[in-house]
C-alpha cells in the first residue's frame, strides 16, 4: 500500500483553510448581531450595516455548509 503524502497534504490544508475561514465568518456574524448601544438610551451606531453584514455571513456560511452536503450526497 502506498500513501500519496503529496494529495493528503493538499487535503489537510484545503480543510484547515476552509474551517477557519467558515468559522470566522460565523465570529464575524455573531459580532454583527451582538451591536449594543455604548451608553444606555444611546442609539447604536452602524448597527443597520453591521447587521446586514452579520446576515451576510450567516448566509454564507449556509451556503457553504449545503455545498458540502451537496457534494457528499451526490457522490
Amino acid at each position: 500500500m502506498s500513501i500519496d503524502w503529496a494529495a493528503l497534504g493538499e487535503v489537510f490544508g484545503v480543510t484547515l483553510f476552509v474551517t477557519v475561514g467558515i468559522v470566522g465568518l460565523f465570529t464575524l456574524g455573531i459580532v454583527g448581531t451582538s451591536r449594543t448601544p455604548r451608553t444606555e438610551g444611546a442609539p447604536a451606531t452602524g448597527g443597520g450595516a453591521a447587521r446586514a453584514g452579520a446576515y451576510a455571513c450567516f448566509a454564507l456560511c449556509a451556503a457553504a455548509v449545503a455545498y458540502g452536503i451537496y457534494l457528499i450526497v451526490a457522490a
